[in-house]
């Protein structure tokens, strides 16, 4: 089964889970808002697609942080303890496929091709 990890309200996981459900496949939503961000599953995404691919540099939680804190964040440790601390920071969703494959964000065209 695919683990959907996001957040609910989001618009852009409202729209994935839209596109999955509207082509019947059955998924589960890990909200990490509510739930957190598992530190093992977090791992697993830092080595397949990076940290700068999961840290989402564009919303409000980010620009919300102190210039420090934000220059603060060079490498794949320091964006791990950061989205540890506030899950809201990682784009989103963060989809494991049942092939095991990892994607992060919606794109349809892409996601079409799964």
């Amino acid at each position: 089964m695919i683990q959907l990890y996001g957040i609910p309200n989001c618009d852009t996981v409202k729209r994935a889970r839209a596109w999955l459900t509207s082509r019947g496949v059955e998924h589960h939503v890990h909200d990490f808002k509510r739930e957190g961000v598992p530190p093992e599953r977090l791992d697993a995404w830092l080595q397949a697609v990076g940290w700068d691919a999961l840290l989402n540099r564009k919303g409000t939680t980010w620009r919300q942080l102190p210039e420090a804190q934000r220059a603060g964040v060079a490498d794949a440790a320091a964006a791990r303890a950061l989205i540890l601390q506030a899950p809201t920071l990682m784009k989103r969703p963060v989809v494991e496929w049942a092939d095991g494959h990892i994607t992060v964000g919606f794109d349809e065209k892409a996601w079409a091709v799964r």
